[in-house]
């Protein structure tokens, strides 16, 4: 049976309880070890598919067609292992499942309570599907005394007795704070998390805890006496340099070797090998070009709405040894009566337009990839992306003045429209404008047919099959391919049916490509994306020619 590890978190949020279970399980697979992650989300959506990326940043799709929380792709970047729909579980979808047993008749007329069935129902998601893992790492979303996260607190506390002893590990992160007015790191806030995570029959065995200046020795023995833990096991995490230097970082702070001690694993546990992760931080500090890639969309007020992106120009830039320097630009600017557009994307040396929902802030998006089109510089189009720049060559370049998309409302000429039916694994699926919103989408892993002489196919390698994620409602129409390719868009990718395009390119252009699916998905550090590394070359060329 798996070993688990429950992480939760206290004080305030945002303390980086994914990334540190990400890193965690990074270490006990560089040690030989395998892991799975899954994370807890206390709140009522059933998933994060139908909120605002404003209020819940990105959302993860994985290859089964689960809309997921972002943490679930620091688990995939850190580990490379595919997460799966039983791996990210909310409140909402608990209530879901249980009110339709108790509508069924399924609790043979008995009250339906918090304690035991929704308890249950989490701790049955915890067990489930262990396989051959070593370590199943699960993280509890929000803090420790929220009201919503109760049900969960109380299903590891069950789970926690239930199990034999040495099949579980409780990792508590929490703050650290500075007070500048004082010089003092203060540990009453750490003391007062315990306690709260103590008062709900969870005794902490090891603490993260966060913090902008260094843990004295002092400090960290104040912590192990009042929180009833030893002094090894109170690891400070401080910030690093980068996300990827994380791992390597707790490993120096012992975490790692902790919790194996706590499990009894320790002296018959290998040393992790570090060398993956050695290269990752050595490609990310020693870069030996720069560029600046413009990502022209309309959530980019908040950083985490694009979290895969921005991480998967990082991973190009490692691939290159490059520095990707991002300019999050605003796409409604593009829009304005006296907008300059050519002084804002001039600088550039990559244009890229990535997924969106709505019209708010398409005109500005498809006036981008004019510029990148007429300029000449390299251009990247992902799923809504490609749409603006199919509906950008229909208008100006095929002589369909008045294409749009019906997203954006009624049109004569809908070279984007929304899918109705297509082909998936499971068989044919169908969908109308009046479906509900939430999980109806073209969800998860599609295969795509590439053309053989293309400049896709040489990204992939030669590659003439590949399967990529999608999270989309609308579709380029087919019917307007013939009249596309006449004004100079190809489509080198298509469905293996044939009937849905997946890719367009311009063989005029540099570096010209949109793609349907979502690539960012599927970078890693250790292996960034193909289409990642190939758009960020063509920057490095383009930087070059500035």
């Amino acid at each position: 049976m798996a070993r688990y590890i429950f992480i939760t978190g206290g004080v305030v949020s945002s303390l980086g309880k994914g990334l540190m279970a990400a890193s965690l399980a990074a270490l006990l697979q560089a040690r030989g070890y395998k892991v799975r992650i899954r994370k807890f989300d206390p709140y009522l959506n059933v998933d994060p598919g139908t909120m605002s990326p404003y209020q819940h940043g990105e959302v993860y799709v994985t290859d089964d067609g689960a809309e997921t929380d972002l943490d679930l792709g620091h688990y995939e970047r850190f580990t490379g292992v595919s997460a799966h729909q039983n791996d990210n579980i909310t409140s909402g979808r608990v209530y879901r499942d249980i009110i339709a047993k108790e509508r069924r008749g399924d609790y043979l007329g008995a009250t339906v309570q918090v304690i035991p069935h929704v308890t249950d129902a989490i701790k049955e998601f915890a067990l489930a599907d262990q396989g051959d893992h070593d370590f199943i790492l699960c993280e509890i979303g929000g803090t420790v005394g929220d009201i919503e996260s109760l049900p969960f607190m109380e299903a590891i506390r069950q789970l926690r007795n239930e199990l034999e002893p040495n099949q579980t590990v409780s990792v508590h992160v929490t703050l650290v704070p500075y007070i500048a007015a004082a010089g003092e790191l203060k540990t009453k806030p750490t003391q007062h998390s315990v306690r709260e995570l103590a008062s709900l029959g969870i005794k902490p065995d090891v603490l993260l805890c966060r913090c902008e200046h260094p843990l004295p020795d002092s400090e960290r023995q104040k912590i192990a006496n009042f929180c009833n833990v030893r002094k090894e096991s109170v690891i400070p995490a401080l910030d690093a340099t980068s996300i990827y230097a994380v791992p390597q970082q707790y490993h120096g702070e012992g975490l790692d070797s902790e919790v194996l001690r706590h499990f009894g694993m320790l002296g018959t546990s290998n040393p992790p090998d570090l060398s993956r992760w050695e290269d990752v931080v050595d490609r990310y500090e020693n870069y030996e070009g720069e560029v600046t890639i413009g990502v022209v969309g309309k959530y980019v007020g908040l950083p985490d709405a694009y979290k895969s992106l921005n991480e998967a120009l990082v991973h190009g830039g490692m691939a290159n040894r490059t520095k990707v320097n991002i300019r999050w630009i605003d796409a409604e600017i593009f829009e304005k009566d006296d907008a300059d557009i050519a002084a804002e994307l001039e600088p550039l040396h990559g244009i890229l337009v990535p997924g969106g929902f709505g019209d708010r802030g398409s005109e500005g998006k498809i006036a981008s990839v004019r510029f990148a089109r007429e300029r000449k510089v390299p251009f990247f189009g992902i799923c809504l992306g490609m749409q603006m720049a199919c509906i950008e060559g229909a208008r100006n370049t095929a002589g369909i003045a008045e294409a749009s998309s019906t997203e954006f409302g009624e049109t004569s000429e809908p070279v984007v429209g929304i899918i109705t039916e297509w082909m998936s694994k499971e068989g044919l699926q169908q969908r109308s404008a009046e479906t509900d919103l939430g999980g109806t989408m073209r969800l998860g892993a599609y295969d795509a047919k590439l053309a053989g002489n293309s400049h896709v196919s040489q990204i992939y390698g030669g590659a003439t099959e590949i399967s990529e994620r999608h999270r989309h409602r609308y579709e380029v129409n087919s019917a307007y391919v013939p009249a596309l390719e006449e004004g100079g868009l190809i489509f080198s990718g298509m469905s293996p049916d044939g009937l849905l395009p997946e890719i367009v390119e311009r063989p005029d252009h540099p570096w010209f490509v949109g793609v349907q699916f979502h690539p960012e998905l599927k970078s890693r550090p250790f292996d960034p994306h193909p289409l990642f590394s190939g758009f960020i070359a063509a920057a490095l060329e383009q930087s070059r020619l500035v």
